[in-house]
């Protein structure tokens, strides 16, 4: 495996815009380098039979019935707005003809 060198990390720094202390180059070089070795160590795994996943954890919807409830906040709604046409908001006109 080639080694992730201090000019490899500023070249990339430069190109992906960051500023980067010159002091910590060397430090993320190294750590780059310890990421790819352990990369290099996963595919070693033998995956052929396993089932690609989208996640480690299947997440599921949790749904409840949707029913209809009578309720008496919509008169209270309806007397907050400026004005109101019947049951309606009455809101000014935006769309010329």
């Amino acid at each position: 495996m080639t080694r992730i060198t201090a000019e490899d990390v500023s070249k990339v720094a430069k190109l992906a815009r960051l500023a980067i202390l010159p002091e910590r180059v060397e430090i993320y070089a190294s750590q780059l380098e310890k990421i790819l070795e352990y990369v290099s160590q996963l595919e070693k795994i033998n995956t052929k039979d396993i089932t690609p996943t989208s996640r480690a954890v299947e997440v599921v919807n949790v749904l409840r019935d949707d029913v209809v409830e009578e309720s008496e906040i919509r008169n209270e709604l309806l007397g907050l707005a400026p004005k109101i046409e019947g049951e309606f908001y009455k809101v000014p006109k935006i769309i010329s003809e």
